[in-house]
């Protein structure tokens, strides 16, 4: 199996690319690593080359670039490099941390829309209270969406939990400002009706207050509101976390049971940190691309790799498929 990485995408690129893109080879013996980009930059960071290559270029996409027309224009950046290595079989799926509006150009244009898809959804895992986690999609590759995107997402992100996370008939639910069936705008009503229809566990509307509980593993919604739930989720849990300790390095006593609650505090830190579950798939593609959180350090950057290679053992892109010709959306 083979993945291309975009090493110049990211806050932290391309040491702990690298360093992840190393981790990764050990841990999984089956796989080959491509890295695109600057190559004297890479090697720096190289310690192991065991089953990986590097396709040299110096041209990158940068975070303040307008996503589409870079894409067009710079053609021989790493990020594009990738999604082409992709397009031309030469690699099984692609993952950065790169801007995300080209990444989803990219995938759109390089790699290509499973036929049937009308559009490809960008579907992060975020944590819940009880570990397991929920996929919530779409999370903005598409801030105006029809019932049928939302159906569509519904059952991509059936297939992927069941697939890549191992969740037998995942519960699917429509985000929604209430529980009731009749709840929400025009979209929400008509996306009920269809999902419901839809051979899938839906569990009906969930309300974003109960989605950290783990009401269900599959959210469904638009990428405006999912867009806003997920940065949401992001401030809080970021704005708590400098809360307590503020609160804990307040005097001499907090800070005593703060030595005595480290540990713990940062296992609640990883529990709660997204990057765990991998990247975001952007679902409905040809072929797995992973969307790494910009900060990514070479842990969140060896989820990343590890979920794209599920998703390519799975086969979740090819199963994306067949279910789509399978349902017909009037």
């Amino acid at each position: 199996m083979k993945l291309a990485i975009d090493a110049m995408g990211g806050d932290n690129a391309p040491k702990e690319i690298v360093l992840g893109a190393m981790k990764a080879i050990q841990a999984f013996p089956d796989l080959h690593i491509i890295l695109v980009g600057n190559e004297t930059d890479i090697l720096a960071h190289l310690t192991n080359e065991d089953r990986i290559t590097i396709v040299h270029t110096d041209e990158v996409i940068l975070a303040t670039d307008e996503p589409v027309r870079a894409v067009r224009r710079k053609k021989d950046s790493s990020m594009v490099l990738a999604a082409k290595l992709v397009a031309d079989g030469e690699a099984d799926g692609c993952i950065s941390a790169g801007n995300t509006g080209a990444l989803m150009a990219a995938g759109l244009f390089v790699v290509g829309r499973i036929e049937g898809i009308e559009r490809p959804a960008l579907s992060p895992t975020l944590p819940t209270i009880g570990g397991e986690g929920f996929l919530l999609l779409d999370v903005g590759a598409n801030v105006d969406a029809k019932a049928e995107h939302l159906l569509q997402n519904a059952i991509m992100g059936s297939i992927y939990c069941e697939k890549v996370r191992g969740i037998s008939n995942p519960r699917v639910g429509l985000l929604n400002i209430g529980t009731e069936e009749k709840k929400g705008n025009e979209l929400a009503k008509q996306a009920f009706e269809l999902i419901k229809e839809a051979n899938l566990n839906f569990v009906g509307n969930v309300e974003a207050r109960d989605l950290l509980d783990g009401v269900a593993d599959v959210v469904v919604t638009d990428g405006f509101t999912g867009n806003m739930v997920l940065k949401t989720i992001e401030g809080t849990a970021l704005s708590v976390f400098k809360m307590l300790k503020t609160t804990l390095y307040s005097s001499l006593k907090t800070k005593i049971a703060a030595a005595v609650l480290k540990p713990d505090l940062m296992e609640l830190k990883t529990k709660m940190d997204y990057s765990e579950y991998g990247g975001a798939g952007l679902f409905g593609l040809k072929a797995p691309v992973i969307k790494a959180h910009g900060s990514s350090d070479a842990n969140a950057l060896y989820n990343a790799v590890r979920q794209a290679r599920e998703m390519v053992e799975k086969e979740v892109s090819e199963t994306i498929r067949s279910a789509v010709e399978k349902t017909t959306v009037s």
